[in-house]
C-alpha cells in the first residue's frame, strides 16, 4: 500500500496543506506576524496506516528491520518510514543508520535516589554525537528528493548553537548537497565547531546569539535557492519522534510511567510527544507517558508561561543569560505552541527549571554511575532529582531521561566543573588528579588514604 504525508498549518481552524517537496516553512495563508504564527506539521493518513496492517503487525514489522543491513530499514528512524516520511524514494534516503541508540539502565544511579526502573536514552550515541542526526536524516533525504526531481536548491541552511550545524553538515557531506551552517561566535564548544569545518560546510561565526542567527535565517527563507534545516522544518521533527516509537520497541511495547527531556527551541519534546500520540492513535500503545519538559533557568521562557498556566497569546520571549547548557539557551523558542499543544495532549505533562548550580552538579553526580552527560542531559537530570525529592515520581515507576549528546562534545564543561573554576556553581563532586612523584611509598601511601578499606 502506498502511503503519503503532507504539511498542514497548525493554526485551529485552518485546513491549508503542502506537498512535501515544496519548499515552505509556514502557512501561507495564516502565516503571517511573530515567527510562530502558521508553522506547519508533518500530516499522516492515520485511517488509512490503520486499514493497513493491525498493531501487532506494525509491531512485527519493526522488529524485523530493526538495526538490520536491508537500506534503509536497519534505521532506527526508516524502519518506521511509512510512519515518518513514506514519500522519499528509498534510493533518495540519506542514512548513516541512525537511531538504535542504547537505553542504559542507571541501576547504580536509580538506587541511589530510591528508584527500580531508571533510564537514559543516550541520543548522543550516534554519527555526529546528538540526537540532531534522528531530524537530519529526514530533512536531508527530502531534500535529495527534490534534487532529484529537477528543484534548484544551492545549499541547505541552518542557525546552530553547535549540534544541528555537525548533524547537518554530515548528512549534506554525505549526500554531496553543500551545507551552510551561522553560528553565534565563541558561544559553542570548540568539538562542535570543528565538525561542520571538518566535513565540508560554510561556516560563519556571527557576533549575536542563537536569536540572532535564527533572525538571519528567517531572511534566507524567502530565498527558495536555500532551504531552512533549522527545527521550524517540521520534517526535522518526524525524524525525531522516532525516539519514542524505539524506546516503547525496547521495551517489547511495555508502557513507560515518566519522560523528561531537555527544552530549548522546544522541538524535541514536540516531537516525543507526538509520537507516543501516534502510538496511542494506532492502537501501539495504550498509556501515555508523563513527558516533562526540562529547562535552564537562564533560558526558560516556557518555564515561565507554565508557571502561569499557559495562558494563551500571553508568551513575552526572554533574553537568554548565559547557561553552561548552551544548545538550550533560546529564549524565543520556534517551538513554543507546539510544545504547549504537547504539554495540554499528554496528561500529567509539566515543565520544570535547573539552575546552573543545580545542572553542574546533577551532571557529575549522575557521572560517578557510569555516565557521562553533557550539560542539557544534566538539565534533566536534574529536574529528575527533583521530581524524585517531592515524592511525585514512585520508587517503582519506569524512567527515562533523554540524553540530548555526547558529553565528549562539552570537554569545557567537565574541565570547569572538576577544576572548581565555574561561576555561580559549588562543586559538590569534583575530582581532580593527584600529582605524585614516580615513587612507590608515595603511590601506595595514596591508596590506603584515598580508597575505601
Amino acid at each position: 500500500m502506498r502511503f503519503r504525508a503532507w504539511f498542514g498549518c497548525t493554526t485551529p481552524g485552518c485546513d491549508e496543506t503542502y506537498e512535501l517537496n515544496e519548499i515552505v516553512y509556514k502557512c501561507r495563508k495564516c502565516g503571517r506576524g511573530d515567527k510562530r504564527s502558521g508553522l506547519l506539521e508533518v500530516t499522516h493518513d492515520i485511517e488509512k496506516l490503520r486499514e493497513s496492517r493491525t498493531p501487532d503487525q506494525w509491531k512485527k514489522l519493526f522488529e524485523r528491520r530493526y538495526l538490520r543491513t536491508a537500506y534503509p530499514y536497519g534505521s532506527g528512524v526508516w524502519g518506521k518510514k511509512e510512519l515518518v516520511c513514506p514519500n522519499v524514494d528509498d534510493g533518495n534516503v540519506v542514512s548513516i543508520y541512525e537511531g538504535g541508540s542504547n537505553l542504559f539502565w542507571a541501576d547504580r544511579l536509580g538506587r541511589d535516589i530510591g528508584l527500580t526502573d531508571l533510564w537514559v536514552k543516550l541520543c548522543g550515541n550516534s554519527h555526529s554525537g546528538s540526537f540532531k542526526d534522528l531530524g537530519m536524516t529526514v530533512l536531508v533525504s527530502m531534500v535529495n528528493q527534490m534534487i532529484h526531481e529537477g528543484q534548484k536548491i544551492r545549499a541547505v541552511v541552518c542557525a546552530s548553537t553547535g549540534d544541528t550545524s555537525a548533524s547537518l553538515a554530515a548528512y549534506c557531506a554525505t549526500a554531496g548537497i553543500p551545507a551552510v551552517v551561522i553560528l553565534p561566535r565563541d558561544k559553542i564548544s570548540i568539538p562542535q565547531l570543528i565538525q561542520p569545518l571538518a566535513n565540508g560546510a560554510l561556516t560563519l561565526a556571527l557576533d549575536t546569539d542563537f536569536d540572532g542567527c535564527m533572525d538571519i535565517v528567517a531572511h534566507l527563507s524567502q530565498d527558495t535557492r536555500y532551504y531552512i534545516a533549522n527545527s521550524f522544518n517540521s520534517l526535522r521533527l518526524e525524524g525525531q519522534k522516532t525516539i519514542a516509537i524505539e524506546m516503547v520497541q525496547q521495551f517489547d511495547w511495555e508502557p513507560i510511567d515518566w519522560v523528561i527531556v531537555p527544552g530549548g527551541n522546544l522541538g524535541n519534546v514536540s516531537a516525543i510527544g507526538k509520537g507516543f500520540l501516534m502510538m496511542k492513535e494506532l492502537g501501539l500503545i495504550e498509556k501515555l507517558p508523563r513527558l516533562v519538559c526540562a529547562q535552564a533557568h537562564n533560558a526558560n521562557p516556557l518555564y515561565r508561561l507554565y508557571q502561569r498556566g499557559l495562558p494563551e497569546g500571553r508568551f513575552r520571549p526572554m533574553q537568554a543569560k548565559e547557561t553552561q547548557a548552551n544548545a538550550i539557551r533560546i529564549g524565543d523558542p520556534v517551538n513554543l505552541n507546539k510544545a504547549i499543544s504537547t504539554i495540554k495532549a499528554v496528561p500529567g505533562s509539566m515543565v520544570l527549571e535547573a539552575t546552573e548550580n543545580e545542572l553542574a552538579n546533577a551532571a557529575a553526580y549522575a557521572d560517578r554511575f557510569g555516565l557521562f552527560n553533557c550539560p542539557h542531559t544534566a538539565v534533566a537530570l536534574s529536574v529528575l532529582l527533583k521530581l524524585v525529592d517531592r515524592g511525585e515520581i514512585n520508587g517503582s515507576d519506569r524512567v527515562i531521561v533523554i540524553s540530548t549528546a555526547n558529553g565528549l562534545k562539552f570537554p569545557d564543561f567537565k574541565i570547569g566543573y572538576h577544576t572548581r573554576e565555574m561561576q555561580a556553581v559549588s562543586t559538590r563532586h569534583a575530582n581532580e588528579a593527584v600529582p605524585l612523584e614516580a615513587k612507590i611509598e608515595q603511590v601506595v601511601d595514596t591508596l590506603e588514604k584515598r580508597l575505601p578499606a
